[in-house]
């Protein structure tokens, strides 16, 4: 089945390394039905040549989901677009915005704002690998360039490429003296420089990314013309408060779950996890701040923390959980 990605893109949930695996895929699934949802940025290289079930496999029901890529060796990236093009990913997403030092060793992330003729190659290449959409994220320049310079550049140069839709991390990063923690955070945003771009490249989909907290404001961002928004640390600690009410909000559609009905859906997918020789917690780690903010959340996360790791722990524990939250709302 073929999704409408521009439509879905409309709201997504940002590629997040150790966070956004298939088990809290699947979780922000049942809370949206029409989110667009990243992997992790998984190398080229390591679909190459690793476990490529364990990188890349996920469930049905994540759809509409994108397999965001790391890497700068068209023939490589190529190559890890058709086994992506394999495994039933949506679209594939080119990572140029990680200022990791990991990563610029490898010559990829962020560092590739400074080679915009070698992403235009590359994406190239994976567009030559399948029918997949291929995409950007990429971040409004690094170090000491000058964002409205290199930004318009970047862009004309990877669209000319066939790449006709963007994620824009409204900040620079600094690849020398910042943590990728602070990179998060310290650099200023600078949003107003995303809808010049949305003025100066009407025909191209743009998203921002960057310090967006709450569907109001992603709702503010798309009734001033921009295409999308990419939410990511609050839809993972918060996802409630992003996810349950996005249907509704971003995209008209019916959404009247609950947090409490999650969790109870969830139930059946740790079954089965568990059964294939799974543990509990790597499924209930995503679930903690599913009631952020309510009274008995508290309660909750610390019952999970304790208890999901010891042997024999199973979907009982997080019934358990829950009665901290029902107790409070009774």
């Amino acid at each position: 089945m073929k999704y409408n990605l521009e439509t879905a893109s409309r709201l997504s949930v940002a590629p997040m390394m150790d966070w956004t695996d298939r088990h809290c895929r699947y979780m922000h699934r049942l809370m949206s039905s029409e989110t667009l949802l990243y992997t992790e940025m998984v190398t080229a290289p390591a679909i190459i040549h690793g476990d490529r079930d364990r990188l890349l496999g996920f469930h049905d029901a994540e759809h509409p989901v994108a397999l965001q890529l790391g890497g700068s060796d068209p023939a490589q990236l190529a190559q890890a677009t058709e086994v992506a093009a394999e495994y039933g990913y949506d679209e594939v997403n080119l990572n140029c915005g990680c200022p990791s030092d990991r990563v610029q060793s490898g010559s990829f992330g962020a560092i590739l704002m400074e080679q915009p003729a070698t992403v235009a190659a590359c994406v190239k290449a994976m567009q030559s690998a399948s029918d997949l959409p291929v995409t950007v994220k990429c971040r409004i320049g690094v170090d000491d360039q000058d964002p409205k310079v290199i930004l318009p550049d970047f862009l004309s140069q990877v669209s000319a490429a066939g790449v006709d839709r963007f994620t824009i991390h409204a900040r620079k990063a600094w690849l020398q003296g910042l943590s990728p923690k602070e990179n998060r955070d310290v650099p200023p945003l600078d949003y107003e420089l995303v809808h010049e771009m949305k003025g100066l490249f009407p025909h191209l989909h743009l998203s921002v990314n960057g310090g967006i907290t709450s569907l109001d404001q992603a709702k503010a961002f798309l009734d001033a013309g921009l295409d999308g928004v990419m939410i990511g640390r609050s839809a993972y600690h918060a996802p409630a408060d992003v996810l349950l009410n996005a249907d509704a909000q971003i995209y008209g559609k019916d959404g009247t779950k609950t947090a409490e009905d999650i969790v109870h859906l969830m139930v059946p997918y740790i079954v089965d996890h568990m059964t294939r020789g799974g543990r509990l917690h790597q499924v209930t780690r995503h679930m903690h701040g599913l009631f952020q903010g309510r009274p008995g959340a508290r309660m909750w996360r610390r019952h999970l923390s304790e208890n999901t790791h010891r042997d024999g722990a199973d979907e009982a524990v997080l019934l358990q959980a829950l009665s901290y939250i029902t107790q409070e709302a009774a």
